[in-house]
């Protein structure tokens, strides 16, 4: 179980161990795979101790969960406030859908290693992470169904379906978007979001 992320001793640059370790864990991750990656070389790349690891994380299977734990939070946290607010539903859920697209780019890397390595969740860890990927993907068709009850969208694709289209666009990011590509990771949001839109144009 994951103890803490946010709060510990830090370092001489002001880094709490809980960091470190996230950082040493998720360059390790990305570049020689999760199950080649052993915690004595993550907490050797993040100068503490095995001690140290086990008191923030209970495994390095935390350490994993948390990597992609902490985009997931990030994006809920900013999609329940771009759902809550008093936009029209049309510019809610553009916005929405834009910005899972951002977030997804700029923390790329936690992205493709979760999606590489969550196989190798223990079962209770996999049922926590798939519960809150549910919330997040229940809270996005709300505004969907939203605007397909007040004839804002087109009924004619069911809501689920809408969503499965959108997110499958955002998991694929990272088997093609290079940041020195010509898109930004605006540009690339943005044409994904006014797919969407077109999508459920009535």
């Amino acid at each position: 179980m994951t103890r803490t992320t946010t709060a510990g001793t830090t370092d001489g640059g002001g880094r709490a161990v809980p960091q470190r370790l996230l950082a040493a864990a998720t360059r390790l991750f990305a570049d020689q795979g999760y199950d080649r990656t052993s915690v004595q070389e993550i907490v050797e790349a993040a100068g503490v101790t095995k001690g140290a690891l086990y008191h923030y994380f209970g495994s390095k299977d935390d350490l994993l969960h948390e990597v992609y734990a902490r985009v997931l939070r990030l994006q809920q946290e900013r999609l329940d406030a771009l759902a809550g607010s008093e936009a029209p539903v049309e510019r809610r859920l553009r916005d929405a859908a834009a910005d899972v697209v951002v977030t997804t780019i700029e923390n790329l890397d936690d992205t493709k290693i979760f999606f590489r390595s969550m196989h190798h969740l223990a079962p209770e860890k996999d049922k926590q992470v798939r519960a809150e990927r549910r919330r997040y993907h229940e809270r996005f068709r709300a505004l969907v169904e939203e605007g397909q009850r007040t004839g804002v969208f087109s009924a004619a694709t069911p809501a689920d379906l809408v969503v499965d289209y959108h997110f499958g666009s955002v998991h694929h990011l990272g088997s093609w978007y290079r940041p020195d590509g010509p898109l930004s990771p605006q540009q690339v949001a943005e044409h994904l979001a006014d797919l969407l839109m077109r999508a459920l144009r009535p």
